[in-house]
């Protein structure tokens, strides 16, 4: 039990380890920097500066037509430098990042914030995108008033064109 004590900060380790973890975050970083003038792949660079959770998730982005690089839409291949514009579709609402540092391997948050310049519009407030027609656990089935309550908060009317939801 005598090495109860190691690890609790009190032998000065605590706040000098926490130090060292971003030190060796900003190596693995430099260590993921393409040699000079070098460039990367664009779904690569949105993987590895956390925009989309994986590489795959990037590439299908590309593919999608998700992705702008200085206004044009681009293909995963496609290679980003130092001072590009990125403009990404995702969770629906649009990221805009200017590249500032190149890296290739997935790091930190802290270091991968450091990489890109954030532009983006401000998240709309919670208030404003509150789901309409939440039912309460455990209510059943939503009734035919339920379901014509439904329609009406989510502006749809009966297709038709009859006694449904009023249309001015």
């Amino acid at each position: 039990m005598a090495s109860g004590t190691q690890g609790n900060g009190k032998d000065g380790t605590g706040a000098g380890s926490t130090d060292a973890a971003v030190a060796d975050a900003q190596a693995a970083a430099k260590a993921a920097t393409p040699a000079t003038g070098e460039t990367v792949r664009v779904d690569s660079w949105i993987w590895s500066v956390r925009l989309v959770k994986t590489r795959s998730m990037g590439a299908t982005a590309c593919r999608g037509g998700h992705v702008r690089v200085n206004g044009e839409r681009v293909k995963p291949a496609h290679t980003v430098r130092v001072g590009d514009e990125v403009r990404l579709r995702h969770d629906g609402r649009e990221r805009v990042v200017v590249v500032k540092r190149v890296i290739r391997k997935r790091v930190g948050a802290a270091v991968a914030a450091e990489c890109l310049v954030d532009n983006s519009p401000p998240p709309p407030p919670r208030e404003a995108v509150a789901p309409a027609g939440i039912r309460d656990r455990g209510a059943g089935r939503p009734t035919k008033r339920d379901r014509r309550e439904l329609e009406r908060l989510r502006g749809l009317g009966t297709p038709d064109g009859g006694s449904g939801a009023p249309t001015s």
